[in-house]
């Protein structure tokens, strides 16, 4: 009987953490292994989330999109045993200055992020936001809304076909924003 309660508890993907606290840290033996699968012998990006990380931002999803591997280690619980970061090279990103229960959200992101940026992703390549003038605030018909009584209408400048005041318009409202 001890027998098949040892096989049980080897088989868990978390464990307590060294040095105690609260929840569980997933075992570094069961990551480092898909890791290792998911590249083969190919030499790929390997990122590890992590709140003491590198900013994630729209420079490296940039460069990010123009890597042919990419493998993104999410933790749950109290994290990842810190090993597979070092064993893999792991580059250590933080989406945000705050924490979440998992990195499945992180990782969501930075696919969106990095996708964008792939050709033929988005519909055009104007699409990307940094490479126009955009603005926080936009509109489409109709161009009175009427909801509850209250009418709500697009901003005069927008339908005045005045390419050059429309940029400035919106220049505004993305410094307004800031």
């Amino acid at each position: 009987m001890g027998g098949k309660s040892k096989r049980v508890q080897d088989d868990r993907v978390d464990r307590r953490p060294y040095g105690g606290g609260p929840g569980m840290v997933l075992r570094p033996e069961p990551l480092l292994r898909a890791v290792e699968k998911a590249l083969g012998k190919r030499k790929g990006e390997v990122i590890f989330f992590s709140t003491d990380g590198k900013q994630f931002d729209e420079a490296y999803a940039q460069r990010l999109s123009k890597k042919k591997d990419i493998v993104l280690i999410c933790g749950h619980y109290e994290g990842v045993d810190e090993r597979v970061a070092k064993i893999h090279k792991a580059r250590k990103v933080s989406i945000g200055p705050y924490v979440l229960t998992g990195g499945e959200l992180p990782a969501a992101i930075v696919a969106d992020a990095v996708a964008r940026f792939i050709p033929g992703v988005l519909g055009k390549s104007e699409s990307l936001e940094r490479s126009r003038v955009s603005s926080p605030e936009v509109y489409t018909r109709p161009e009175v809304l009427e909801w509850k009584g209250r009418k709500y209408r697009v901003p005069k400048v927008l339908l005045s076909g005045h390419h050059a005041e429309i940029d400035t318009w919106k220049m505004g409202r993305t410094k307004k924003k800031s």
